[in-house]
């Protein structure tokens, strides 16, 4: 069955979108969808070498909830600076220490940094297991990896353990 569906979540979350999309559960629907999931969860595990495995699932709702708020934060930010609300930014490198190691989590950190408008996961130093961020308005860069690891590493830490 491994062979098969390597990841079945994923293929579960594929037939449930692809049904979504085709607003019917006909039987031919339900098939295709189905050789399109397990096609995708075997193309997956060649780019997937290692299983995900999630510890606290609930938190990454939390974690949805706190990234959604610092996106909608960080654009109205960054909109007074474009409207001239506020002084000119002071851009700025900032190179941060991680203590998370899961690829999925660095992965997920990494979108959420670059989603988040003002900053940019630049890089990743495995050797040493740091990040180095672009931020456009960089006030306090202590300041900045504090919020980081408290918002966001504490709690991907808890999902990817």
């Amino acid at each position: 069955m491994k062979r098969l569906l390597p990841h079945p979540l994923l293929a579960a979350i594929i037939l449930a979108l692809w049904l979504i999309l085709q607003q019917s559960a006909g039987l031919g629907h339900l098939l295709l969808g189905s050789a399109i999931a397990i096609g995708v969860s075997l193309a997956a595990s060649a780019v997937l070498p290692e299983r995900v495995e999630i510890g606290k699932a609930h938190k990454f709702i939390q974690l949805l909830a706190v990234a959604g708020l610092d996106i909608i934060r960080s654009n109205l930010a960054v909109m007074m600076v474009l409207f001239h609300l506020r002084p000119a930014p002071k851009a700025g490198f900032i190179e941060m220490q991680l203590e998370l190691k899961n690829e999925t989590g660095l992965a997920i950190l990494a979108v959420l940094l670059t989603a988040t408008p003002g900053s940019a996961w630049l890089e990743y130093d495995r050797a040493r297991s740091t990040v180095l961020i672009h931020v456009f308005d960089l006030v306090d860069a202590d300041e900045w990896v504090k919020m980081v690891k408290q918002r966001y590493e504490v709690l991907l830490l808890e999902i990817f353990p």
